[in-house]
Parts: C-alpha cells; sequence; structure tokens
C-alpha cells in the first residue's frame, strides 16, 4: 500500500503522462508559483511597495517556502522509486547531490537559514535576492529548458572550442591595446586587466564608450577587433541554433536529406554503411 502511494506520488511529482490530470495540476501550480514568487522579489525591490505590502510579502514567501519544503522532501521520500538511488539513506543522499535537487534545496534554504544562524539585518536582506534561485526550479518542468540544456550538452565541445578562441583574442587584443594607448591614456589603459573591459565592450560589439582608443594604431586596432567580434559571437550563436534544429528534428522524427544524394546529413558513416547493409 505504501509502495503504490510513493509510486502514484512520484509519478505526479515528475509528471510522467501528460495525460495525468493531477500531474499537470501540479506542474502548472508549481510553474505559477516560481513565476509569482520572481515577480514578489522584483516588487520588493521597490521601497513603497516593500513598506506598504511587507506583511503581505512574508505571508506569500513562508506560504511558497512551505509549498517547496513539501515538495522537496517528497522528492526525497519518493526518488527511492528510481533504480538510480536504491536505498534508504545512499540512494537518498545521491539523489540530494544532483543538480536539480541542489536547485530544489537553494530554493528553500534562505528562508531557514536566519532561523539557525544569528545573521544581521544587512545578511537577511541580502538572502531575499537568493529567492531568484527559484526560477531555476522551472528547469525541471520546462520542455523548453531541458531541449536548451540537451543542446549546450551536444554542442559542448564546439562551444568549449568557440569560447577558448574568444579567450585568447580578447587577451591578445587587450595586451596589444594596452602597449598602444598606455602612454597617450596612462589612466584609462592603465593595465592589461584594465584594457580586457575594453576588449570585452568591443568584441561583444556593446561599445560603452567608457574606454576607447585615440591613437591612430589603436584605433585600426580597435577597428579589427570589432569586425572579428562580429564573427566571434556569430559562431557560438550558429552553433546553438544548429543544435537546437536537430534536437526539434530528432524528436519529430524528421530527418535532414541531402537533395543530391538523398542520404540523411546528421547521420554518421557507420550508420549510413550499416543501413546500406540491412535494408
Amino acid at each position: 500500500m505504501v509502495q503504490k502511494i510513493k509510486n502514484r506520488v512520484d509519478k505526479i511529482l515528475n509528471g510522467v503522462s501528460t495525460a495525468d490530470v493531477p500531474a499537470r495540476i501540479f506542474q502548472v501550480f508549481i510553474i505559477t508559483l516560481i513565476f509569482l514568487n520572481v515577480f514578489a522579489v522584483i516588487l520588493e525591490t521597490v521601497e513603497g511597495l516593500l513598506s506598504r505590502y511587507a506583511g503581505a510579502f512574508k505571508v506569500f514567501d513562508a506560504f511558497s517556502v512551505l509549498v517547496f519544503t513539501v515538495e522537496y522532501l517528497l522528492r526525497l521520500w519518493t526518488c527511492t522509486t528510481d533504480k538510480r538511488f536504491r536505498g534508504s539513506l545512499k540512494g537518498r543522499f545521491r539523489f540530494a547531490a544532483t543538480p536539480l535537487a541542489l536547485v530544489d534545496l537553494m530554493a528553500i534554504l534562505p528562508f531557514y537559514l536566519p532561523v539557525f544562524l544569528p545573521l544581521d539585518l544587512r545578511m537577511i536582506r541580502s538572502l531575499r535576492l537568493f529567492r531568484l534561485l527559484r526560477i531555476l526550479k522551472m528547469g525541471r518542468y520546462s520542455e523548453s529548458l531541458r531541449m536548451l540544456g540537451n543542446v549546450l550538452r551536444e554542442e559542448k565541445e564546439a562551444l568549449l572550442v568557440t569560447v577558448f578562441g574568444v579567450s585568447i583574442l580578447l587577451v591578445v587584443a587587450s595586451s596589444l591595446m594596452y602597449f598602444i594607448e598606455n602612454t597617450s591614456q596612462p589612466k584609462a589603459f592603465s593595465s592589461i586587466p584594465a584594457a580586457l573591459w575594453w576588449g570585452v565592450a568591443t568584441v561583444t560589439t556593446v561599445g560603452y564608450g567608457d574606454m576607447y582608443p585615440i591613437t591612430p594604431l589603436g584605433r585600426f586596432l580597435g577597428a579589427i577587433i570589432a569586425i572579428l567580434g562580429i564573427g566571434a559571437i556569430a559562431i557560438p550563436a550558429g552553433i546553438v541554433t544548429t543544435g537546437f534544429t536537430k534536437e526539434i528534428q530528432k524528436r519529430h522524427g524528421k530527418k535532414s536529406v541531402c537533395p543530391h544524394c538523398g542520404k540523411d546529413i546528421n547521420e554518421s558513416p557507420e550508420e549510413s554503411s550499416i543501413a546500406h547493409k540491412n535494408p
């Protein structure tokens, strides 16, 4: 009897079936509560609203923490239904160390810290900002965020290579700009780390305008870095876009067919040879 209840609670918490009405109601309720929590944290930064509705904010926060705490405890209780977390203690410790379980814990921990630790009022005020971490709980319920996670995992090698290349470009460009502009602007380009701020603003094509070269050679280098920055930003965007296209096609069972040979573009040579041997 207890095992049946545990299995049923686990299915509701994890939304195994889209046709499961209680599971869908629970997911919609939690997602709505997360959004309302983020909205409440934003409104609390308005001093007029905070002083006028401080009691309402506290009650809503306490209610939210109660719901998230019950959810977290239920997940700890039902996690043993998963083969990966078998075992009353070890299994639950393994579950508690998973990324999503840690996010669930961080969503409620700031509320309980002042109760167990003697913190001053300034520290308690800053802990309110950590409630924004509750929006990370969306990753458990949002199909779109799960898809984004899959794309980043699939394309992590290409993205890491791109980030490494951009980092090298930043260091080289900032170092050159420091040696070129330091004599003319000793305060603005006082060091290579200070020049890195110019490099980030230029490579990302933001261009805040607080630091800029004034020498002819510095302006020439700045123009080159700005042009290279367009490609540096476009490459990772293209990688992620391609990854999303593959993920969507995979979910819908569609293939990217070459118009010339009729083969699946995403299919590896090994898979193609096996398919030809076993038509």
